[in-house]
């Protein structure tokens, strides 16, 4: 199984950010989202509501992210 681990502030995540993971999930069969938090910048969102923000835009990939 390959793996991938994509990851970023996605501070809010965008279409860029899901084209990307989109076209990883046709190279890999599992892509890791990983939402990172940089203590040198003021986020908008907390981590939590990214990563929610993640498995929203995400719903339909879920299986393999």
């Amino acid at each position: 199984m390959k793996t991938a681990v994509y990851p970023g502030s996605f501070d809010p995540i965008t279409y860029g950010h899901i084209d990307i993971a989109k076209r990883a999930l046709k190279v890999f069969d599992k892509v890791i989202i990983m939402v990172t938090v940089n203590p040198n910048k003021k986020a908008f969102f907390s981590a939590e509501e990214r990563i929610d923000m993640v498995k929203v835009v995400m719903k339909a990939y879920l299986d393999r992210i």
